[in-house]
């Protein structure tokens, strides 16, 4: 910005070498005492640096993911077989990118499809904001808060794009390899169809982090306007639903008391916007629960960068500081909880121990 790196320095490649390890975690946003988000600057960096250099097909297609996972179909069961034939992984390592020292996310059999609940509910409508990993992926997590949102007398809306086709995104992936022309065209189709049920007041509430946080920062910069800060106001992570109707006293679905621990992982986004509080204030409203946060930074996963063949190192080495120790050192009877699809992964892969989305806990607690 100065010219001190010359005129080429937003397309150079002592740049993108600089910026490769920063990972997005947003911690500078929130711990830098001036708030520099590198996260959005790495983003407009990209932007510059791909229309000069071009992109890669591993970059195109973790891009495109929101629109190959609608179009796929049957060929979703295919790319599972990529880590269950043995030998396959290795012989597409060098072609795309991915490294075979890691199990990519498996393709869910049944992705999730919800039905907006008919009928009144005591507390009303709930907007449920189903991203394309819970979609296509974690589709057991989208499941399980539908249940608990139900259970606890509210009834979810599935909001459609007002084109009918695919479902809404909120453009993440399209952000992290700094396509922002089409990212911006996400959160368009997004915003024009989120914000009917904002202004009724409706809570528009998430499941990953990453995405639905996007709602209420990266919007805000690729289509500022009165329609963003409405949407932006309505969002919610489903903790932070879960915290602010405790306050108000609604808050009451049937549970099961447990003596249970649970150690908690707080995604970087969870922790960079202040959301760990209503993580903690939303399991510890659980009948005996006794819930305690890793005291980590970012997982290493941080999307993509994980499973990307020249970083997977880099992300083992940062797992193995504080989060994964903190894993093998519980028992198997303690519960695992992160919300972030890529923290679990990682966490899986790493500590051999499954995580659960505090939806799932709260699911898996009905009465």
């Amino acid at each position: 910005m100065t010219g001190q790196l010359g005129d080429a320095a937003l397309t150079s490649e002592e740049l993108y070498a600089a910026l490769d390890l920063c990972v997005s975690c947003k911690a500078c946003k929130r711990e830098c005492p001036t708030g520099v988000d590198m996260a959005k600057m790495k983003i407009e960096f990209l932007a510059h640096y791909r229309s000069a250099h071009g992109t890669s097909l591993r970059d195109r297609i973790v891009a495109a993911l929101p629109r190959l996972a609608y179009w796929a179909g049957p060929l979703r069961r295919l790319a599972n077989l990529r880590d269950a034939i043995p030998g396959l992984a290795h012989a597409t390592e060098r072609a795309s990118g991915f490294t075979a020292r890691r199990a990519l996310p498996r393709w869910h059999a049944h992705p999730f499809r919800g039905r907006s609940a008919g009928g009144r509910a005591p507390h009303g409508q709930v907007v449920l904001f189903v991203d394309t990993f819970n979609r296509y992926f974690e589709a057991d997590v989208a499941r399980a808060a539908e249940r608990v949102l139900i259970a606890a007398g509210y009834a979810p809306v599935y909001v459609r794009a007002q084109d009918g086709a695919r479902p809404l995104c909120c453009g993440r992936t399209y952000l992290t390899k700094g396509d922002v022309d089409a990212a911006r065209a996400e959160a368009q189709r997004t915003l024009d169809a989120l914000e009917p049920y904002a202004r009724r007041g409706l809570p528009i509430v998430g499941l990953e982090p990453s995405c639905l946080l996007t709602l209420r920062d990266e919007f805000g910069s690729l289509i500022p306007g009165p329609a963003t800060e409405l949407v932006a106001a309505q969002a919610l992570l489903f903790e932070e639903f879960v915290a602010r109707e405790l306050d108000a006293g609604r808050w009451e679905p049937p549970l099961r008391t447990v003596a249970q621990h649970a150690l908690v992982h707080g995604h970087c986004h969870q922790k960079a916007f202040g959301a760990m509080p209503a993580v903690m204030r939303a399991l510890r409203a659980i009948p005996g629960l006794d819930a305690q946060a890793v005291e980590s930074s970012c997982c290493g996963m941080a999307g993509m960068f994980g499973y990307e063949r020249e970083h997977y190192d880099v992300s083992m080495r940062m797992a193995e500081r504080d989060l994964l120790p903190a894993v093998r050192a519980v028992s198997e009877a303690t519960l695992i909880v992160a919300d972030g699809m890529s923290c679990k992964h990682q966490i899986e892969h790493g500590a051999d121990r499954r995580p659960l989305h505090v939806a799932e806990v709260y699911a898996a607690l009905l009465a």
